[in-house]
């Protein structure tokens, strides 16, 4: 009967840590913008040291809707071939980041969400398109300003992305984390405003260098940016 006891309370306790263990972690986020399919968003940058002021993000940054719909208008992605698909099939031609309808929706919130962001946090959007109940297709990212440079992140772009029957949700949950392997490099027009950046040689491998590009606001943002408050 004690034993009996004891491998109840055992298999009762394995339980309650396999639940804890696979709870869904809750990512504190301040809502922009969030309609049934897309949302803007501002979450919390990990990255940024309160002990170390430099980490600070410039923000809040007053930049107008017409501005950043510049900036993103400037990205372009393009499908990642390796020598012998080029060889095969040549250059893969460049596609515009986003679409008329998605820079109209994402000009304005983030416009809002630059205005209202903490030196803590960083922008996070989501765009979706659902194609069956369990299907879509998502774009998704985040970027933030630190001093005269855009840091943009391009987690995922027209990904066809299945909605588990069991298990975590991560599209919606982690915007600036990608699904599935990069099959694309990201570029931004003009080139010269892009600040190189070190990668390293694991991220050439997997095609991830150019998911993440740094651009120079003082050369592709012809009106001063002033700061809506002193971060």
């Amino acid at each position: 009967m004690l034993a009996s006891k004891t491998c109840l309370a055992s298999a009762l306790a394995s339980t309650c840590l396999f639940v804890v263990g696979c709870a869904i972690p809750q990512i504190p986020y301040r809502a922009v913008y969030e309609d049934p399919v897309n949302y803007v968003r501002l979450e919390v940058d990990d990255s940024v040291l309160p002990e170390w002021p430099p980490s600070m993000h410039t923000h809040p940054k007053a930049i107008s809707a017409d501005e950043v719909a510049h900036l993103l208008s400037g990205f372009s992605v393009q499908e990642h071939r390796i020598w012998i698909q080029k060889r095969l099939q040549g250059e893969a031609p460049f596609v515009p980041a986003f679409r008329p309808e998605e820079l109209a929706l994402l000009s304005q919130q983030i416009a809002e969400a630059f205005a209202r962001a903490r030196p803590n946090e960083r922008v996070t959007f989501y765009l979706s398109q659902p194609q069956t109940s369990a299907k879509r297709v998502i774009t998704t990212g985040g970027l933030y300003l630190h001093g005269t440079a855009m840091h943009f992140i391009l987690g995922n772009w027209q990904v066809i992305y299945g909605i588990p029957t069991y298990g975590m949700i991560y599209d919606r949950r982690f915007p600036m984390r990608p699904t599935a392997a990069k099959g694309f490099d990201l570029f931004f027009d003009p080139r010269e405003a892009t600040i190189p950046q070190r990668q390293s040689l694991w991220d050439t491998l997997l095609a991830n260098t150019d998911d993440e590009l740094v651009i120079d606001l003082t050369k592709t943002v012809t009106g001063p940016i002033a700061s809506s408050a002193t971060p």
